[in-house]
């Protein structure tokens, strides 16, 4: 017999449906507020807010770079873009479920918009590496964009072009970064959540291009 753990031994290629684990029904179980901001987790929230999802990399240094943006609410960290239901941190580092490391970025509108948060997404990871950032390598390191609405999915594609012609200028590779409409996030374990604010010599594999994002 063969065993499923056994089916992908190349983690720097995605999954079929059917070689993907099956996951579970239950969701992963979340404290009621940010480690940092105080904030509720997942609301309801006191002000107008809207929510980004970005994938860059590791998510400790990723959430703990929008987290301390300006007008930034709440941060998440979990997983998105693949096939098994509320898998574990283990499931997907075993590449067998699809998803990508993602933040779920809670933010005020008012105060810092969807066009910045994508220039710091755009210049805080290397997005022409594929199934990889820098050391850490898989598909659930991958560069993605999910967006939750049209406006998101046209700014993102646009920022992508944006960005890729200054790349392209300063000798830099092509863009690999997944842009979609946003997909299920099912949330990490409550101890990875705001993780480099409970451990701050933690790992953090956050690094970009040196390249600006001139949007």
């Amino acid at each position: 017999m063969v065993l499923r753990s056994e089916i992908l031994v190349n983690k720097n290629v995605l999954p079929t449906q059917e070689q993907a684990l099956p996951g579970r029904e239950t969701p992963m179980a979340l404290p009621e507020k940010h480690f940092v901001h105080d904030a509720p987790l997942l609301g309801p929230f006191a002000n107008d807010v809207d929510f980004a999802i970005f994938g860059l990399g590791c998510f400790w240094g990723a959430e703990r770079r929008f987290w301390q943006r300006e007008g930034v609410v709440s941060t998440v960290v979990g997983y998105a873009g693949g096939f098994t239901p509320n898998p574990t941190y283990e499931e997907v580092c075993s590449g067998l479920t699809g998803h990508s490391e993602v933040v779920l970025v809670v933010y005020e509108p008012a105060k810092v918009s969807y066009d910045e948060l994508l220039k710091m997404f755009w210049e805080l990871h290397n997005p022409t590496q594929g199934m990889r950032q820098g050391n850490d390598i898989g598909t659930q390191y991958r560069s993605v964009i999910y967006a939750t609405n049209p406006d998101q999915l046209a700014a993102a594609q646009h920022s992508r072009e944006v960005f890729q012609a200054e790349l392209t200028k300063a000798g830099q590779g092509t863009i690999t970064t997944e842009i979609e409409e946003a997909p299920t996030v099912y949330f990490a374990e409550a101890y990875h959540q705001q993780y480099l604010a409970k451990n701050p010599e933690g790992y953090c594999g956050i690094g970009g291009t040196g390249v600006t994002c001139p949007i």
